[in-house]
């Protein structure tokens, strides 16, 4: 196995975790809808850790082995329209998930907050939190840029 098979499986694993990171978000997510109790949505935000550190690896090792790749392989340059198209796709999809962690981790800090204060009770503010339209419209435009992504990846239109 020569380096650029490498490369190859390594950017494969990583958009492999970056999906699996989605799928983690999403069920955190659709969980979230019907928690009210504080110390119950700390409990569910635990599991998003795995999301934090699958998203980390998936997004780093998907450019990295990626512009690797474009860089190693002969028939590909950076300049590649449809390298620049998974490109700017992963920058679009990096701001998108920034701005759905803040969405999600206001209602997980205000049910931190909530729990330290000893104010364990269903509280309708946290329940709304976590059903915020902003982060469910976030989380679904990630999710389709991310499938642009991987059909960009795939079929390598231009190419």
């Amino acid at each position: 196995m020569g380096l650029t098979d490498w490369l190859l499986a390594l950017h494969v694993l990583a958009a492999f975790s970056w999906i699996a990171a989605l799928v983690v978000y999403t069920v955190v997510i659709v969980a979230g809808w019907r928690l009210t109790v504080p110390s119950d949505v700390v409990r569910m935000f635990r599991v998003s850790r795995v999301g934090d550190a699958l998203i980390a690896v998936g997004m780093l090792g998907t450019i990295i082995f990626g512009i690797w790749l474009a860089l190693d392989v002969d028939g590909y340059q950076l300049w590649d329209g449809w390298i620049i198209t998974a490109l700017v796709l992963w920058l679009v999809a990096g701001g998108l998930g920034g701005r759905e962690g803040k969405v999600y981790n206001a209602a997980r800090d205000r049910a931190v907050a909530l729990v330290d204060e000893g104010r364990d009770a269903p509280n309708p503010e946290l329940g709304a939190m976590l059903r915020s339209q902003r982060g469910v419209v976030f989380h679904s435009l990630m999710v389709v840029v991310v499938l642009a992504i991987l059909v960009v990846m795939i079929y390598k239109p231009g190419a």
